[in-house]
């Protein structure tokens, strides 16, 4: 009984008040009366929050997924979580970086006094007598070919020395064609520094060999020297290393004045 009156007097009360005596609040009409929302509030139902909480809620999600994204990110950069700063990625070369050449072998040299002998054959062949002119390189493309296994050379000079060298190409032969260039000294280093990529090229001395190769694909089986020609036959061979070709230079361009008459000749061995 004495819970009856109690409830009976809280209604009477509650239904006596205005909201709007109180100054700054607006009334606004309930549903239900306060304490049937009171009694009817059942825990087990869910909850149904404002829409802008539900944002709150989104937000906050959004944030904790972009968050946790940017941790596994730093996670799989390498060297993360490794204090020694490893990597499990290969090592690559870079672009600068030369392939090691198989080594050559030196070549077989000889000298004969058939010097006379030697250039009235020569005289008789076509394109065995050339004049290299002051401050000019010729160079003689020799390729490889299946049918043989060394090359051969022979040259003298008339009067006057001229400078010497081999050096093989071991790019593939594109073709089996003996060619001649003709070059001066300076075109000479310039396309050797193209084929470097614009590094620094050091001059040729035949008194002291020859100048370094720029090349890649090129290496060295003789240094470019000065040779005495116009006293003695010149000759020479070597083993052909792989496919590839061969390079003889005759180098005039430590002459300032002289042009030199060359008696050659290049052929294949088996």
């Amino acid at each position: 009984m004495e819970k009856l009156e109690s409830t009976s007097e809280l209604q009477s009360r509650l239904s006596s008040l205005s909201v709007s005596s109180f100054s700054g609040i607006a009334s606004k009409n309930c549903d239900s009366n306060l304490l049937d929302r009171l009694q009817s509030t059942d825990l087990s139902q869910a909850v149904i929050y404002p829409d802008n909480q539900t944002e709150m809620d989104d937000n906050s999600n959004a944030k904790g997924l972009e968050q946790s994204t940017e941790d596994q990110e730093k996670r799989c950069e390498p060297g993360a979580g490794d204090s020694q700063g490893h990597s499990t990625s290969e090592k690559t070369s870079l672009p600068g970086d030369r392939k090691a050449l198989p080594p050559l072998q030196p070549a077989s040299t000889w000298t004969a006094t058939a010097l006379k002998e030697l250039k009235a054959k020569l005289r008789q062949e076509k394109d065995s007598v050339v004049t290299i002119y002051r401050g000019d390189i010729m160079t003689v493309n020799v390729p490889t070919v299946p049918e043989a296994k060394r090359v051969c050379w022979e040259f003298a000079t008339d009067g006057y020395d001229i400078g010497f060298g081999v050096y093989f190409d071991w790019s593939p032969v594109t073709s089996r064609a003996i060619t001649v260039h003709i070059s001066e000294s300076s075109d000479d280093e310039d396309e050797d520094d193209e084929l470097e990529g614009g590094g620094p090229v050091v001059p040729g001395d035949v008194e002291k060999g020859s100048k370094a190769v720029a090349n890649s694909n090129l290496g060295e089986i003789l240094p470019v020297y000065r040779q005495d020609s116009h006293l003695a036959v010149q000759g020479g061979s070597h083993e052909f290393p792989g496919e590839g070709t061969y390079l003889l230079k005759f180098d005039n361009s430590y002459s300032l004045w002289r042009n030199k008459t060359l008696y050659y000749r290049v052929y294949y061995s088996a």
